[in-house]
């Protein structure tokens, strides 16, 4: 559809005049009104005039509406000149009221036209603000901003600069005619520049007294509150990445210390152990102390157990490396949950040997997408670490349903039980019960490895628990395949 071009300023006064003279005569040649008719109907068109094309062009309608009263409706009629007095009074009032209301009319035009100029800024500034909320990074909030902006005022470019960053980020045209000198002058300066001629704003970027930085705006800019406005909202989302970014690296150093602190834990409680006891068991081979065969096969069994050990851990470790930088090839096959089970069930014969182990399985339970021998590890340490924090002979509860769209497994006991404050720690890495933390053997790596495999196929794991009374450990499993990490799909 094709837009109606709006008239020449000539052709307006044209218009305006033929009207006129169509109004007189209609009112002159066909009704035959008075003049007062005449001036009423003339003043609201003069009205509308003021209202449509403004204060020039009425004021124009106004003279050639009041020379046509003139000379069509007061006496001498066809004569420019008026015979009795009391008709000066009425086209002089006729006059002035057509112009004052002209006045008034474009005056409510033009204050129309700017309440919605400044509705659309602060739309625009509304929608600038919520988009700059779309990231917590600084680097792609830096990118994104000059774009953003150029999108949303529909200006031909936009150029940012940081004081603290050494790059210049540009979007449209605004690398070819806002260079990088006149961003740093504007940085230091505290009010807007506008140079009409080359059509660019120049906006200082302040926190408070402080520069941090300077905006350029290429082609139309906005008026100046707008500017004003968003040059603080442009520095505060600036500074507020800044320093998520700042508290991001806080929490990272924190997180790695605790890490670490875990990590030299473990070493001493865990590692030391079997290193002593195979140190022990050498040095006694090594004496000149008379042996028994008996003696000499307990000394070797210890240190064969011992390494075995050892050997789990690191292989734990190197998992656990594996499975955070998202290097485990998963082999996604469709596998009936009683054979996943039973095998887990089977592997783990020697740890549960103490504990009862009951499972519960419907018959109809659909075969589902997963690596059996990845998710028979996490069945694994769910159930070396329900058997580990329960007391012999308590039972062990494996059970399994489908609910909506994902296969949902239990692994229930009868143990000590997790306290409000460590369940949200449970499953990160290193880290073990504070009361067991010395009385069961363990790196607190097993549940951070069930997570983390349970995760790479999509799923999610939680648990519930009550002190003294035991835990249930539940993970889902997509019935579709949705992992994160790469696959193998079969």
């Amino acid at each position: 559809m094709m837009l109606r071009e709006s008239p020449s300023p000539t052709t307006r006064y044209v218009l305006s005049a033929m009207a006129v003279g169509l109004i007189v005569w209609i009112y002159f040649s066909l009704l035959h009104v008075n003049h007062t008719t005449v001036s009423l109907t003339l003043l609201l068109y003069v009205l509308f005039i003021a209202g449509r094309w403004g204060l020039s062009n009425a004021v124009f309608t106004s003279i050639v509406a009041t020379l046509a009263i003139n000379y069509f409706f007061l006496p001498p009629i066809g004569k420019f000149t008026v015979a009795d007095p009391q008709n000066w009074v009425s086209l002089s009032a006729f006059l002035v009221t057509a112009i004052l209301s002209s006045r008034l009319s474009n005056r409510a035009r033009d204050e129309a036209n700017e309440a919605k100029s400044q509705r659309i800024e602060m739309e625009r500034l509304y929608d600038f603000s919520r988009q700059l909320l779309t990231t917590d990074n600084i680097l792609d909030l830096l990118n994104s901003i000059p774009r953003i902006i150029t999108a949303t005022f529909f200006t031909e470019g936009t150029a940012l600069l940081v004081n603290s960053r050494s790059s210049v980020y540009h979007s449209g045209r605004s690398n070819e005619v806002i260079s990088d000198e006149m961003l740093r002058a504007a940085s230091r300066e505290r009010d807007i520049q506008r140079n009409e001629e080359k059509r660019i704003c120049l906006v200082p970027l302040m926190m408070g007294v402080r520069p941090i930085g300077a905006l350029g705006i290429l082609g139309k800019c906005p008026s100046r509150q707008s500017l004003d406005a968003l040059g603080s909202m442009v520095a505060i989302a600036v500074e507020r990445a800044g320093a998520v970014e700042q508290l991001g690296k806080t929490e990272a150093a924190r997180e790695s210390e605790r890490i670490r602190s875990a990590l030299l834990d473990s070493v001493t409680h865990e590692l030391r152990t079997p290193l002593t006891s195979i140190m022990g068991a050498v040095s006694s081979l090594r004496s000149e102390l008379q042996l028994t065969a008996e003696q000499r096969n307990e000394l070797l069994t210890i240190i064969d157990e011992e390494s075995g050990r050892l050997n789990r851990l690191i292989e734990e470790a190197v998992e656990m490396a594996q499975l955070d930088a998202h290097e485990v090839q998963l082999d996604l096959q469709l596998h009936p949950v009683q054979e996943l089970v039973d095998q887990s069930v089977q592997n783990a014969q020697e740890i549960v040997a103490a504990h009862p182990v009951t499972v519960r399985l419907p018959q109809d339970l659909r075969p589902v997408p997963f690596d059996i021998r990845m998710i028979e590890k996490v069945l694994h340490h769910l159930l070396e670490n329900a058997a580990k924090y329960s007391p012999a002979g308590s039972p062990i509860f494996i059970s399994a349903e489908e609910s909506r769209d994902a296969l949902v497994v239990s692994v229930a006991d009868r143990g000590v039980g997790i306290g409000m404050l460590e369940k949200s720690f449970i499953f990160d890495k290193f880290y073990r019960g504070t009361g067991q933390r010395y009385q069961v053997h363990g790196t607190g790596m097993g549940l951070a490895i069930a997570k983390a495999i349970v995760e790479a196929h999509g799923g999610t794991i939680s648990v519930t628990s009550q002190v003294g009374h035991g835990s249930v450990f539940t993970f889902e499993l997509p019935l579709q395949p949705r992992p994160f990490g790469p696959t193998n799909i079969h």
